[in-house]
């Protein structure tokens, strides 16, 4: 263990007395790992003390600490909710992550409208909608979504209703098609409307038996009021609920709204399922793939599992089945209970019918664990045989692991711009793609441009000191291939291996050889090299569109008097683009926050 800087030092022994949260940083600054304490200073303190007794991935950690930062808090509900937040945040190398959390979907039921739509989303926010998920599947939640919307006839346009001016707007195709009300032209009224949403509302929690009670109320109401045709429409959806219900249905033996979790990990992957079951009924399995350390215990696992997966989500259970002891299951169940607004439990059943639901959800996280392993496995293999093919193909002294691709991307003589992707063992590394914005070179010079990108790119390799890659590939000819080789020379890399791809993918052009090496269209070399080379394409022509369209924007708007970066972002999240603002008249801009009339009037004729 290296020697703590007295700075650190200093800190260790001034810590506080109360719960919160630490944040260890390395030399860089860069947050390692968050964790969180119900006492900070006997928590932090013991990282530090005794370090041959850690284990590795404990001792490597503190190895690299060099700051310290901590976040008071007035509970260790508050720490737990706070370390929840700041891991999914910053993502830290040593903590246990869920994988790609961010792209799990949502169902936000926008209930603050007077005609509330169902929308899919992919983040909660505090607007007073009604939120469901997250949902793993996403195809099978849109398949559910689009059976309520028809089943319940819930609008899916996105007009305003009703309109700001008061004016009725004409009906569409859905509402011809009997799936829609039609409330844009008052064929709907609000409380007939505010009952197809409850029902939604009611499904997606699982509450389907008290939707069907009301359904039945409901079909009995209209038909003692010889109202056949909408007790035909009641009928049909009772039904189609219960043969839903019947698909779902687990014997459970009681009706409840309970969460079974299990886990199954083997070395550093690690799976966790969640079986949601609600009124009795089995609604679905989520499954989550999680990042940890081959030395942490299930229990840490499980903890952080819960405390990420229970932050962001809106449809709290009232009974939480665990596969093994929590030491802070109490805490989880008490930031639970605050969370949902009343009583949740927290219990590792023991005997009975209750163990056979853990070991169900423990069966599925085992077989998707598996299934994972043996994708990992075959994945690895064929990229292990492109990564030799390519090898052998170049006739490289050592194997392309890392490999890093160049492209230019520009239009015309404005907005150049150049792509870095970089793979590791044939597969993208994302954290270490680079986009640059093209400085030195004037006019439509690709040569001068690929030599600039591949000077700095190697120039921050020095300075960082990192290890150079085992193979460059430039996106291009004899041409571009020669820029880099001289820029590489002059920054003092005369040995880097690199190759330039030509339009004809199969041509190969290595520095110095006039004629190109020929690769075999079935050759999986060819294949990595298509597909390094097109994700350098993507990844230069999303970041010149993104330049062009920022150069776009200030032209249209800043020049003109009055329009600064706030009310800018207001009329482009209200229209879309500049060319959405032209199609609107002076009285619709000035309805935008911060914009009056003679503002509006000044847009219209710049524009114009």
């Amino acid at each position: 263990m290296r020697k703590i800087a007295d700075e650190l030092r200093l800190k260790l022994a001034n810590l506080p007395r109360s719960a919160g949260v630490y944040l260890f940083k390395d030399a860089s600054g860069q947050i390692i790992y968050i964790g969180k304490a119900k006492i900070l200073r006997n928590r932090v303190r013991s990282y530090f003390s005794s370090p041959g007794s850690k284990d590795p991935k404990t001792y490597r950690m503190i190895s690299k600490v060099a700051d310290l930062e901590l976040l008071v808090t007035e509970s260790e509900i508050e720490a737990l909710i706070l370390e929840a937040n700041l891991v999914k945040e910053y993502k830290p190398r040593y903590n246990v992550m869920l994988k790609d959390d961010k792209h799990f979907p949502y169902v936000k039921i926008t209930t603050k409208e007077p005609f509330p739509r169902v929308l899919i989303v992919r983040k909660i926010e505090k607007d007073g909608a009604t939120y469901f998920g997250p949902y793993t599947s996403a195809r099978h939640m849109r398949r559910t979504v689009n059976l309520l919307c028809r089943l319940f006839k819930i609008r899916t346009c996105n007009l305003i209703i009703p309109h700001p001016t008061g004016k009725l707007q004409k009906v569409c195709l859905d509402y011809h098609i009997n799936r829609c009300g039609g409330p844009c032209e008052n064929f709907q009224s609000q409380e007939e409307y505010a009952h197809l949403v409850d029902a939604v509302i009611l499904a997606l929690s699982g509450r389907s038996r008290e939707l069907l009670t009301k359904l039945n109320k409901r079909m009995e109401t209209a038909s003692e009021a010889l109202q056949f045709e909408e007790a035909a429409t009641y009928r049909d959806q009772i039904e189609a609920i219960e043969a839903v219900m019947l698909r779902q249905n687990v014997d459970v033996g009681e009706i409840v709204d309970r969460d079974i979790v299990a886990m199954a990990r083997e070395d550093k992957e690690a799976v966790a399922v969640v079986m949601q079951i609600r009124d009795g009924v089995l609604l679905g399995r989520q499954d989550f793939q999680l990042q940890a350390d081959e030395s942490d215990t299930e229990e840490t696992i499980l903890e952080t599992f819960l405390a990420q997966y229970y932050n962001n989500q809106p449809n709290l259970p009232n009974e939480v089945f665990l596969p093994l002891d929590m030491p802070d299951a109490d805490l989880i169940a008490r930031w639970l209970r605050r969370l949902k607004g009343n009583k949740v439990e927290v219990v590792t059943p023991k005997i009975g019918r209750k163990v056979r639901l853990i070991d169900l959800a423990a069966k599925n996280a085992r077989l998707l664990l598996d299934e994972l392993l043996i994708q990992k496995r075959q994945h690895s293999e064929r990229t292990s045989k492109m990564v030799s093919a390519l090898q052998d193909v170049l006739k490289l002294n050592r194997a392309p692991r890392r490999m890093a691709c160049f492209d230019i991307s520009n239009t015309g003589e404005t907005d150049a711009v150049g792509s870095c992707v970089y793979f590791e063992n044939g597969r993208p590394k994302k954290s270490e793609y680079r986009h640059f914005k093209i400085k030195g070179v004037r006019g439509q010079d690709d040569f001068k441009m690929m030599r600039e990108v591949i000077g700095r790119y190697f120039h921050r390799i020095l300075e960082e000191k990192k290890e150079a890659p085992d193979l460059v590939v430039v996106d291009g000819g004899k041409g571009q291939l020669s820029s880099a080789t001289k820029e590489l020379k002059a920054v003092g890399f005369d040995d880097q291996p690199i190759i330039g791809l030509a339009k004809r993918l199969e041509e190969v052009y290595t520095p110095g050889v006039k004629d190109p090496i020929t690769i075999s269209r079935t050759s999986p070399a060819l294949f990595l090299l298509k597909h390094i080379r097109d994700e350098a394409h993507r990844f230069a022509i999303m970041y010149n569109r993104k330049v062009r369209g920022k150069r776009t924007v200030k032209s249209a708007l800043d020049d003109i008097p009055g329009i600064g970066p706030v009310k800018r972002e207001r009329l482009i999240k209200a229209f879309g683009s500049v060319g959405g603002i032209k199609k609107h008249s002076v009285d619709e801009i000035a309805s935008v926050e911060g914009i009056n009339r003679a503002l509006a009037e000044a847009i219209v004729k710049a524009l114009a």
